[in-house]
């Protein structure tokens, strides 16, 4: 093939913008949103540790990570967000309610979305050319939904179709459009970061937690070893119950009265397991982990919007993954990858491709007395 002139001068602009982002990222300044979260501070003191600059900002009145320039700002006051983005580089954007149960439809709604907005505008104004925000794995239509998912296949990723019911959703849904509204009208590169539940680092060897793991997978072992028509019609009496509980929309905002994340039955660990860990497709994150893609997204070299799952690489339990397949997803016909052992139902191989996420901090194997 003919090289031509015009070819080896993209190259050498190629060549010339990656050793600028190199040289920015060793002096990067950084705001981010949502500071004082959980995710966002030991995502901060990760970039501190780097040498980075990092301007934090959030609606609480203080933050306690040292070493960080801290701001009370709303994201929903538009020009104050403007002056605080002058002078950075990048855009982390965590700041969001974060389930529909905190206020109503239409709040939710603007402090995720037209919030985001404001961000990605904030930035587009300043020439800032990368964010990072999070989504959740929520945008697929997950955990809050009304009614039951509707997979087509698994493991599931980035290109499967969405089925958002409720409004903390369906936010997240659009606040990755917004991400590729940005890409198309200004060339802001970004990620939307579709993060499970994602916990303290402290959690996975907790000893209540593991317990109530081993606990899990023991009513699988009882469930599996159940005649076909026994254990299909549990399975069925649970889904139903599900069902019946998730139209009333329970999770969603009740004014004064607390949310209902699942009926009084403590003990009931297979309802508990369909309410929940199929609608999460057993995923669990944790905030060193998200702190990881956080930071490669910032600094991987990309361009354009892209939704990335971020999780584990093993299902939460560790079991066998065409077994919980068979138990809570029985109608999948359609695989587009193998999932052998405990493999994570939700693909991450887009990005391990776009930014090189490998999970570290996987939880420890679970084994049932």
């Amino acid at each position: 093939m003919e090289l031509t002139h015009r070819h080896f001068i993209e190259q050498a602009q190629k060549a010339h913008e990656r050793l600028i982002y190199t040289w920015k990222e060793a002096n990067m300044r950084v705001l981010v949103t949502g500071g004082t979260g959980h995710i966002a501070k030991t995502t901060i003191n990760r970039l501190l540790e780097k040498g980075w600059q990092v301007r934090s900002i959030d609606l609480a009145e203080t933050s306690d990570v040292a070493g960080v320039e801290y701001i009370r700002c709303d994201i929903l006051d538009y020009p104050a967000l403007l002056e605080l983005a002058k002078g950075c580089d990048a855009v982390v954007h965590l700041a969001a309610l974060r389930s529909p149960s905190f206020t109503n439809g239409p709040k939710t709604f603007e402090v995720n979305a037209a919030g985001t907005y404001n961000v990605f505008e904030a930035a587009a104004v300043n020439g800032i050319k990368r964010v990072v925000q999070a989504s959740s794995i929520n945008a697929l239509g997950a955990y809050f939904s009304t009614g039951d998912m509707r997979l087509q296949y698994l493991p599931v990723d980035e290109e499967h179709p969405s089925h958002t019911t409720d409004p903390y959703s369906f936010s997240k849904q659009l606040v990755e459009e917004i991400g590729r509204y940005y890409w198309r009208r200004e060339g802001i590169s970004s990620v939307a970061l579709r993060f499970p539940g994602v916990y303290k680092s402290e959690t996975f060897s907790a000893e209540p937690f593991r317990e109530r793991l081993a606990k899990m997978r023991q009513v699988l072992d009882e469930l599996l070893a159940l005649p076909e028509t026994d254990r299909a019609a549990k399975m069925a009496d649970a889904e139903q119950r599900m069902l019946a509980f998730r139209r009333e929309r329970p999770m969603e905002y009740r004014g004064d009265k607390p949310p209902v994340t699942r009926p009084a039955t403590p003990d009931d660990l297979l309802f508990a397991m369909v309410m929940a860990n199929r609608f999460d497709l057993w995923a669990m994150l944790d905030e060193r982990d998200a702190a990881q893609a956080i930071e490669k997204s910032l600094t991987s070299h990309y361009e354009g919007s892209h939704p990335l799952f971020i999780n584990g690489s093993q299902n939460v339990l560790g079991y066998n993954s065409q077994a919980l397949i068979k138990l809570f997803y029985p109608h999948i016909t359609r695989f587009t990858a193998p999932l052998d052992g405990a493999a994570t139902l939700v693909s991450i191989e887009k990005a391990r491709q776009l930014i090189g996420y490998e999970p570290e901090f996987e939880v420890p194997p679970i084994t049932t007395s």
